[in-house]
């Protein structure tokens, strides 16, 4: 069984970078950065989203060549690396989107790469001694996962445990997380962090990369921040506050967390009732008003992007109703609910929201594409004015409306899908995790754009994984467990004891 106990650590040098550039078509996305982390050390790395960590990691597992400066593994100067090089001398990666083969098992994704033959010259398998070394990894990280389990029947938190036995197993010397939280529950977070400390003390050393500064101060040792691709200064965890971070990250005090306005409430935009899905949704009935950001709270599976992905045509219904505007609506699919004026930011939004390998003035016109269209013709300079307009107007930061969505960073992707649905003239917002994934100075920028929004005239529903989040953005809140509406606060109402009584499924006072 896995130790938790904190260990004595002796820091020696590993992995050092000195004064590491690199350059995109008008982007200097790396300059100077210079950074060093300890044998059996967790170094936080933060910074707002486009600072530059995504392309650091890039260039620390090769994947990136780097213009200038040099980088030291191991005390050796390490020359053309390259992806498989980067794993062959023990520095493993576990990307936000993870690298597993769904329809293998657990032991041979863990083995990828790496399998153990029997026969060499069949090319058999060793399967059983796969299982048995999976089994003892999984056991010394204290997980109950069989490995003969597919992994894409796995949750999400337990796929990336699987990652990290996938790392063990390869004698990763240094393990690179980014953004490992991100998607995992309260409990799953507690654990990984439980397997972080315990890599630790077998002197393994960590990267670890977060927006969620209170995981990165309860489990880093030291913290290097980025901005604007450069390294602003390492600290010790005991000698700064999660405001000292912010203010290095952002170069300015953020001096409210939720910038939250009071908009004239108007109109009834929408009204849902009774909305069903057999064994998803039961009798869903809500509305939203003009000027109004409705929040739904809830724990994971409690069905509130069920709900969005109902009332918005992207999932069938048995039963229910929606009305606009006082007007009933037959969504059957999501181009009825465009045609409403229901914008659906999903919460995945480079799976569903956006189109990764097109450009920002594709992605932003593409709801509105039949309103440029003339005839046979597609009015081109329209939508490069329109696309324009909007990166001003959202403070998108790029080169250009030509450059790539996906080499932008997660909170300019964010704004690149509400430029999309602002482009169609929507009036009612459905915002699946608004703030999932960019960091402290992005999220402010997107809590002013829904208000914005709402003081426009528009409706706002929020649905948010955290509390904090919900409570400091919403006018009213409502929260479900388990396919059911358990409880409606107003903002004033509202207290984290209520909301999480009410996503437990206990309604009682």
């Amino acid at each position: 069984m896995m130790n938790t106990a904190p260990a004595i650590a002796v820091h020696n040098p590993l992995f050092r970078i000195d004064n590491l550039s690199k350059r995109f078509p008008g982007v200097l996305a790396l300059d100077q950065v210079s950074l060093e982390v300890n044998s059996g050390e967790v170094l936080g790395l933060v910074g707002e989203n486009g600072a530059g960590k995504s392309t650091l990691i890039k260039s620390i597992t090769g994947f990136h060549k780097p213009d200038e400066g040099a980088l030291y593994f191991d005390g050796k100067k390490l020359e053309h690396i390259t992806p498989h090089y980067s794993m062959s001398i023990g520095i493993a990666c576990i990307y936000q989107e993870l690298n597993l083969v769904p329809f293998l098992s657990v032991a041979e994704n863990i083995f990828l790469g790496r399998e153990q033959i029997k026969v060499k010259r069949l090319g058999w398998l060793d399967r059983e001694y796969q299982r048995s070394e999976s089994q003892k990894i999984l056991d010394t990280l204290g997980l109950k996962i069989d490995p003969n389990t597919l992994v894409g029947s796995l949750g999400v938190g337990q796929q990336q445990m699987v990652e990290i036995a996938r790392a063990i197993r390869a004698h990763a010397k240094m393990i690179i997380m980014d953004e490992p939280t991100a998607s995992l529950s309260a409990h799953e977070t507690e654990k990984l962090l439980q397997i972080i400390r315990y890599l630790k003390g077998e002197d393994i050393s960590i990267i670890y990369i977060s927006h969620h500064l209170e995981e990165v101060l309860a489990v880093c040792d030291r913290i290097t921040v980025l901005r604007d691709g450069k390294s602003v200064g390492t600290v010790n965890v005991g000698d700064v506050t999660i405001d000292d971070l912010v203010k290095m990250m952002v170069g300015r005090d953020i001096t409210q967390k939720y910038p939250k306005i009071s908009a004239s409430i108007g109109k009834e935009m929408l009204r849902v009732e009774n909305l069903t899905r057999k064994g998803v949704l039961d009798n869903i009935s809500f509305n939203a008003r003009a000027g109004e950001i409705l929040g739904f709270a809830g724990l994971v599976g409690a069905g509130r992007t069920e709900t969005a992905r109902a009332v918005t045509g992207a999932d069938p219904v048995d039963g229910g109703r929606v009305f606009v505007e006082g007007r009933q609506v037959h969504i059957k699919r999501p181009k009825d609910s465009i045609e409403a004026g229901i914008a659906f930011l999903t919460e995945d939004r480079k799976g569903q929201g956006l189109i990764m390998i097109q450009d920002i003035e594709f992605n932003s016109t593409l709801v509105n594409l039949k309103s440029y269209v003339k005839g046979i013709f597609l009015n081109l300079k329209r939508c490069k004015i329109d696309a324009e307009e909007k990166v001003r107007e959202l403070r998108i930061r790029c080169p250009g409306i030509g450059m790539v969505t996906g080499n932008l960073s997660g909170g300019n992707q964010q704004k690149v899908v509400i430029a999309k649905w602002l482009l169609s003239k929507a009036r009612i917002f459905i915002i699946d995790e608004p703030t999932r994934g960019i960091d402290v100075g992005a999220k402010v920028e997107v809590y002013n754009l829904m208000n914005e929004l709402v003081k426009g005239g528009a409706a706002v529903i929020m649905i948010s994984s955290e509390m904090d989040e919900c409570m400091g953005m919403s006018d009213r809140i409502i929260v479900m467990h388990e396919g059911k509406i358990t409880a409606e606060y107003t903002a004033e109402e509202a207290t984290q004891e209520k909301i999480l009584y009410a996503a437990s499924g206990i309604t009682a006072d």
